[in-house]
């Protein structure tokens, strides 16, 4: 078991950071129309639903929210589990020409993003993806970076992020292990 370092953000932190990841969304598309966004299961689904509802509060306006779970699209699957969960992706609106944006806890190899923008194409042409991210730890396996990044956290391949977020924890907090 990886043992305790430190704190990187509390609740307040991250909910700092999802208000500031969501102007910066709006900033760089000019507002919210021709806006979805999708958060990638997991943790990435509790992260997209409070940006979308900053972005809201903020424009006065619905955003479209779906889920994407990427189960089947990870080049690591294999490796990963031989019984692997699938969860259903839930887009009830035609991505067909939109601003898509990815949500997701945390970016690190970015076969995560490539996995997601591969389950995108999938379901319509976006005329635009982009990728949020908590928490950028850095490794990158692939040319892809985050467009919206919570925080950048320098670590080892060694240590682990982790992004505790109800439902699945009791409290908002990104933890760093070793």
């Amino acid at each position: 078991m990886a043992e305790y370092k430190a704190t990187l953000m509390d609740d307040a932190a991250v909910g700092r950071a999802l208000k500031r990841i969501a102007h910066e969304i709006l900033e760089r598309n000019g507002g919210a129309d021709n806006l979805c966004v999708l958060g990638i299961k997991r943790r990435g689904v509790s992260l997209a639903e409070e940006i979308v509802k900053n972005i809201e509060d903020i424009e006065g306006k619905r955003i479209q929210l779906g889920t994407l779970d990427i189960t089947y699209y990870r080049d690591d699957l294999a490796r990963d589990s031989s019984e692997p969960v699938i969860h259903e992706s839930q887009i009830p609106f035609d991505i067909e020409g939109k601003t898509v944006i990815l949500v997701d806890d945390v970016l690190y190899t970015g076969r995560t993003a490539r996995a997601a923008m591969e389950a995108v194409l999938k379901h319509g042409r976006a005329s635009q993806i982009q990728l949020a991210v908590l928490v950028d730890r850095g490794h990158r396996e692939l040319p892809i970076r985050g467009d919206y990044v919570g925080k950048n956290v320098p670590t080892s391949k060694s240590e682990r992020i982790s992004v505790k977020i109800p439902p699945f924890e009791e409290q908002r907090s990104v933890e760093l292990y070793g």
